[in-house]
């Protein structure tokens, strides 16, 4: 994932940027009229086909900054590219273990120039600036699509747009499967940097985990960087001695926090990708990505002959459960009935979006009020996209 840095938007910018798309529960409105009849998707369900394309294929390039098997961020978007693959007329290339460097731009150049690709996705964080605001510049006629940044009107190229999910929902509704589970109140929480897309997944984690044992302590451990597995496994056991029985992370790779919890006999949720396999008796669920339904929506609507440079399609794009963008994985052995049904509800909550994860009063783990009471923000408010704070309940600093 490497995101280097917080992010330093003007909040006017944001709002005007999230305006123009509506969230993303416009933009669905908008994609949804591509075609009619349902196809089978990979996961068993159905999507829409792509429209009429009168012969002609599209070519979308996939760029990864790690391996495409990380049971990760990266294996995330893998399947994702898999997923859309699959919808008539369209074309993948990809490529894995980029470095964020002007590697990537070369990488770029040549999925444009020798592999014919018309979209591309360079999918990690750090791509962004200088590199793919470099390369979309030189190459006005090729669309580009960024995981996790911000469109700046009048600032970015207008072929480049920006898409990411409220991955936090799931993380939510992981929190009550945890506190459900543990036996201590002690959760764990092993993360990479303080952003604010960790630092929300830490807190509607807390929060989840807080509507069932409002007692609940999450311990950080900020390890630093996005793949560092010598730190995250030294962190987990450092947590199983403490006595912390369920841990969860927001790491590029969670393999070895998985492996190294079902070693402890201690409990985990995954992140990015189901990581079921690698903890079979002790993974409880985890919080996914579902980039197959984001990368077919791109899909279909530039079949569809839409562009971001003709204002067809939105250079803003975020979506939670109920837009398809995340998921969460299926139940372990040892999730109990009272912590389904707690989880189920507020899924569906969450689905109808009745459910305000953010909604005061809310303390910080420092005492001060961060939301007062009466005030709420919703998901696609812009102010969560510059967190800053860990809330109440939360053991650990904002400092790497």
């Amino acid at each position: 994932m490497n995101h280097n840095r917080p992010l330093s938007i003007p909040r006017r910018q944001v709002i005007r940027g999230l305006l123009a798309v509506g969230a993303f529960g416009a933009t669905s409105q908008f994609w949804a009229g591509c075609s009619p009849s349902p196809i089978s998707t990979p996961d068993g369900g159905t999507s829409s086909p792509s429209p009429a394309t009168g012969g002609k294929e599209i070519s979308m390039g996939f760029i990864y900054v790690g391996p495409k098997d990380d049971y990760g961020y990266n294996q995330a978007h893998f399947e994702g590219k898999e997923g859309v693959s699959k919808v008539t007329g369209v074309k993948t290339i990809e490529q894995a273990n980029v470095p964020e460097t002007t590697e990537v731009q070369e990488v770029m150049l040549n999925m444009i120039n020798q592999d014919g690709v018309t979209v591309l996705f360079p999918t990690s964080f750090g791509y962004f600036d200088p590199h793919i605001l470099k390369i979309a510049q030189e190459n006005p006629e090729i669309q580009f699509f960024h995981c996790g940044g911000l469109y700046q009107e009048g600032k970015h190229p207008n072929n480049v747009g920006s898409y990411f999910g409220y991955i936090d929902e799931a993380q939510y509704v992981a929190g009550i499967v945890a506190a459900h589970t543990s036996k201590t109140g002690k959760l764990g929480f092993i993360a990479a940097k303080p952003i604010p897309q960790v630092l929300r997944n830490i807190n509607s984690y807390t929060l989840g985990a807080r509507t069932v044992n409002p007692k609940v302590t999450t311990q950080v451990v900020l390890t630093g960087d996005w793949a560092l597995p010598v730190k995250e496994a030294e962190a987990a056991n450092s947590m199983a001695d403490q006595s912390i029985d369920v841990i969860t992370c927001h790491v590029d790779g969670p393999k070895v926090i998985m492996e190294t919890a079902e070693k402890r006999s201690i409990y985990c949720t995954g992140y990015h990708t189901n990581q079921s396999s690698l903890a079979p008796k002790g993974y409880l669920t985890g919080a996914e990505w579902d980039w197959t339904k984001i990368y077919t929506n791109y899909a279909e609507a530039i079949l569809g002959g839409k562009t971001l440079m003709s204002e067809g399609i939105p250079h803003l794009v975020r979506g939670g459960y109920k837009d398809g963008f995340v998921k969460l994985s299926d139940y372990g052995p040892a999730v109990s009935e009272a912590a389904k049904k707690d989880a189920d509800a507020a899924k569906a909550k969450l689905m109808e979006g009745t459910l305000v994860i953010y909604k005061g009063e809310i303390k910080d783990n420092t005492g001060k009020v961060v939301i007062p009471a009466g005030k709420e923000f919703k998901q696609t408010d812009p102010q969560l996209e510059t967190m800053d704070w860990l809330v109440e309940g939360v053991i650990g600093s904002t400092r790497s």
